[in-house]
């Protein structure tokens, strides 16, 4: 449909490039996305209304408008949108409001209804105000932009209204990682722009002095340039200047009606308080009036531009500025009054489209409610609605309306426990353990405290709040030990399961496990069953000689999950599956990946819907050994996260996993801003500064450094309870980078290592050391041992197979070192830095120059004089101080140079130096 809300002037002024770009669009045939950011008043609506005047005839136009200042409704937007098309078929309208389907199936019924509407014929679709979309709208909005075909989806905001409390947030982050989304910004007018709007509207050329005046009283916003001539008539643009004229927008709206009719006055009074969307029956209903008074009334609201016809029999404010201005000006009795008679009309049977076992839509019937001071029908309201939106997955929805109630009942754990797992969900770590914490104060049955305890220990570790979850745990062990045996104490027991498996403890994680699975099997207990699996599984996944039946326990607990609602589980299952050992199908690994994000968005689970699919993103990318992909993926989600102020693990999410990244490229000064930023961070893991200095320092080959903080970095590896095989190889390739003696190397290989680590990075270890010690026949057999081992990605498995063609040059077997060069050269074709550089010396020591290379000296013969030099004295032993002192130059340029010569021979450590020299 062509219906819009309306845009004023008679000519639109300043936004002819925009209307280009979106016109190209349009024409072009092709499915695309373009998002329209500004200011209220800016002009977005009137740029869209442009376009539409531009697109032929067969165009199929849908414009839908987001509700402001309220909760909404569920698919509100596309409601609006599909209002007045008398085609669509009303048994998927009442599927689309069937609060008893599932997410899924709604969304694919709104999917189908646009597809129903559009067929294969070019499509306009806007969704307006987007920053006031319901979580519902936003996904589908996604969705259409995932659609192929000739349509053109556009959506327009206020980016001051973007906040992590709106699920447009959340949109505008997926939208840039998946599409290539064209983005138009308005800006307000210049005073030549100003001057050519008045003109157009009054028909002649405006005085400079009076378009100046009027540019800087206006701030060059069309709307309130629009309003100012639409409430003065008869003022031309010099005797308008030289009026008192109002200094905000409210009173100039105010101007506007002043002088209407007293039904008129009435009327748009109650209009405002009924929302957005004002059907005609209600506004009936609501003010008493009778059909032709109000035919009359509301005539006379649009001819003024206060109110345009939206739809049949369905009427709204021209902008929404107007309505707030309007509402701000009414006497509290007035609103009270009108929202107790919208009331009472909703509460008689009135359905919403999320309507629950009490009828309208709670959330349409909290806010008014709310607003009649009616406040038993409003908590009554805020309990139902939040729990129906907790369980169709609108955490900010059920977290408003929660805080709705709490506003009236600051005591009422039902409310408590809604505001806590919603915030959670919202990632919202602050009001979670805020909420979380009053709900366990206040429980007033076991049941609550265990529930409350539960959630509690999951935002605690998300918080890094370490000695809070300590603190929670003994609190669960004093309360399963006053507990019978039974459901409350099987959910504590699982409580405790989730803390241990959080704190890397193992073994008590798997005793508690079992203990509370015992008990669900007892008292058949389905929901502690699949709690209890979870952190089973996840713990068990941990471990190498158990991480497959881990993976087993996961795999089955996301079936059972799924179809039993549980998506907050499903999503945690398979987030574990995804950053655990990778299946060796990439496409398996990749759905598995989109899974758990279809899972998380069920449940409105925003971190891991998100911020921990940017980091799945760019595990995929690794395991496709392509290194720049995956920092890219990083790079996105950590700039999507910049403008949030985060707490705990979610607090520069991306940062260590980037920092590590750009350690593989060589990207050494991005790595040393980013150490920067994380060292400004409270409470991070004691491992993350230490490691990630000490791989800076030895690429950088800062001995003096490298040396001072690996004493701070063996002694927090000693502590800690899980170690990372991966972080192991990382950090031992950069000691011997820059030749550290072997005690130190030991001592590094004992902190880093344990029994847990998977064997092939252990054997990849014990290998590096060997080579290092010129114990090449024992490296060579470790090396060509994992040179297929699944768990070390391709990167890993690249410099395997370099440190074996090493070894093989040193026994003189060329044919076969070419070979594993070969091989290495293909696992490494996406990637760049220290590992490349490896392999690209290797290769000059078997004449395998890249092709279109010209020819080129290799090996010894590579280095200039100065290097020889510091061959042979790297030969004898000397350290980087002892060859600064040796040839008056300073530790860093030796440094340098004893990394130029490592590169250029091909070789990882000083001992292979002195071999390839004392061979010359």
């Amino acid at each position: 449909m062509r219906t819009i809300r309306g845009g004023a002037g008679p000519v639109m002024i300043g936004r002819e490039s925009e209307l280009r770009r979106l016109a190209q669009l349009a024409s072009a045939h092709e499915p695309a996305v373009a998002l329209i950011a500004g200011e209220p008043g800016i002009g977005k609506t009137r740029l869209v209304h442009e376009l539409l005047a531009t697109v032929p005839a067969a165009t199929v136009v849908l414009v839908g408008q987001a509700e402001p200042g309220s909760l909404s409704r569920p698919y509100e937007v596309l409601l609006d949108a599909i209002d007045g098309h008398p085609e669509v078929d009303e048994e998927q309208l009442a599927a689309l409001a069937d609060p008893r389907r599932s997410p899924v199936e709604r969304l694919h019924t709104g999917l189908a209804i646009l597809a129903d509407l559009i067929g294969d014929s070019p499509a306009v679709v806007v969704f307006e105000d987007l920053h006031w979309a319901d979580s519902e709208s936003a996904a589908l909005f996604e969705r259409i932009a995932d659609q192929r075909g000739p349509r053109l989806l556009i959506g327009t905001y206020r980016p001051d209204e973007v906040t992590r409390r709106r699920p447009v947030a959340g949109l505008l982050a997926r939208m840039e990682r998946r599409h290539a989304v064209t983005h138009v910004r308005l800006d307000r007018l210049t005073p030549a722009q100003t001057a050519a709007l008045l003109a157009a509207a009054t028909g002649a050329p405006a005085p400079l002095r009076a378009a100046t005046a009027l540019h800087h009283r206006t701030g060059g916003n069309p709307f309130f340039l629009e309003e100012l001539l639409r409430a003065l008539p008869g003022y031309d643009v010099d005797a308008l200047v030289e009026q008192p004229l109002p200094w905000s927008l409210a009173d100039v709206l105010r101007r506007q009606v002043d002088d209407l009719e007293p039904l008129s006055h009435r009327i748009v009074e109650a209009a405002t308080v009924l929302g957005h969307r004002i059907p005609f029956d209600l506004l009936a209903e609501v003010t008493g009036t009778g059909e032709d008074e109000l035919i009359a009334a509301l005539r006379d609201l649009v001819t003024r531009g206060v109110l345009v016809e939206s739809g049949e029999d369905e009427f709204a404010f021209r902008h929404a500025l107007v309505r707030e201005a309007i509402a701000d000006q009414m006497l509290g009795r007035q609103r009270r009054r009108l929202h107790e008679a919208a009331l009472d009309v909703l509460l008689r049977g009135a359905a919403g489209p999320v309507a629950g076992a009490g009828g309208s839509d709670p959330a349409m019937v909290a806010h008014h409610a709310r607003g009649a001071g009616r406040y038993d029908d409003m908590i009554a309201a805020a309990r139902r609605g939040a729990a129906l939106y907790l369980s169709i997955g609108s955490a900010y929805q059920a977290l408003q309306l929660a805080e709705m109630g709490l506003d009236e009942v600051p005591d009422d754990t039902e409310l408590l426990a809604a505001a806590a797992r919603a915030a959670w969900l919202a990632g919202l770590l602050d009001d979670a353990l805020r909420y979380g914490r009053r709900w366990r104060d206040l429980a007033g049955t076991t049941t609550d405290r265990a529930e409350s305890l539960y959630l509690l220990v999951r935002i605690a570790w998300e918080s890094r709040e370490t000695a809070e979850m300590r603190t929670l745990t003994q609190d669960i062990e004093t309360l399963i030990a006053q507990l019978p045996p039974g459901a409350d104490q099987a959910r504590a027991m699982t409580a405790i399961a989730q803390s241990a498996y959080l704190r890397d403890d193992p073994d008590a994680a798997l005793h508690w496990a079992d203990s509370a699975l015992a008990l669900a099997d007892e008292f058949d207990l389905p929901a502690v069953r699949l709690a209890a699996l979870l952190e089973k599984g996840s713990t068990l996944t941990e471990r190498p000689q158990t991480a497959a039946a881990g993976r087993e326990i996961l795999s089955g607990l996301v079936d059972e999950a799924e179809k039993a609602g549980e998506w907050v589980l499903a999503a945690r299952a398979l987030n574990n599956l995804v950053h655990g050992e990778p299946p060796t199908s990439p496409a398996e690994h990749a759905e598995t990946l989109e899974r758990m994000r279809t899972d998380a968005e069920r449940a409105g689970f925003e971190s891991l819907a998100v911020a921990t699919y940017f980091q799945g993103r760019a595990r995929l990318a690794l395991r496709a050994g392509d290194l720049d992909a995956a920092i890219a993926a990083l790079e996105n989600g950590r700039e999507q996260d910049r403008g949030y102020r985060r707490r705990g693990r979610w607090a520069d999410y991306h940062g260590v996993f980037l920092a590590g990244l750009y350690l593989e490229a060589g990207e050494l000064d991005r790595v040393e801003q980013l150490i920067a930023d994380l060292a400004a961070l409270p409470n991070n893991p004691p491992t993350t500064i230490p490691g990630l200095a000490f791989n800076l320092a030895c690429r950088r080959g800062d001995l003096p450094r490298a040396e001072a903080t690996l004493d701070e970095l063996v002694t927090v590896m000693n502590e800690e309870n899980w170690h990372s095989g991966e972080q192991a190889h990382d950090l031992i390739s950069a000691a011997l980078r820059i030749g550290l003696p072997a005690h130190q190397l030991d001592r590094m290989a004992a902190a880093l290592l344990d029994e847990d680590v998977w064997d092939a990075y252990r054997t990849l270890v014990d290998a590096q050391l060997a080579e290092a010690r010129g114990r090449h026949a024992e490296a060579l057999a470790g090396y060509l041992s994992i040179t297929d081992a699944h768990i070390l990605g391709p990167a890993n498995r690249g410099t395997v197979h370099v440190g074996a063609a090493r070894c093989l040059l040193a026994a003189d077997r060329r044919e076969e070192a070419t070979a594993q060069a070969g091989a290495a050269a293909s696992l490494l074709s996406g990637w760049r830095g220290w590992r490349v550089d490896q392999l690209a010396g290797v290769r000059a020591r078997l004449g395998m120059a890249p092709a279109d290379a010209p020819p080129a000296v290799t090996g010894p013969a590579a280095l200039t004089p100065r290097e020889r030099e510091v061959a042979v004295l790297i030969s004898d032993g000397l350290t980087n101080t002892e060859l600064a002192r040796r040839l008056y130059i300073s530790p860093k340029t030796a440094a340098v140079h004893v990394s130029n010569i490592l590169r250029k021979l091909g070789v990882s450590s000083r001992t292979e130096v002195g071999d390839l020299v004392g061979r010359r």
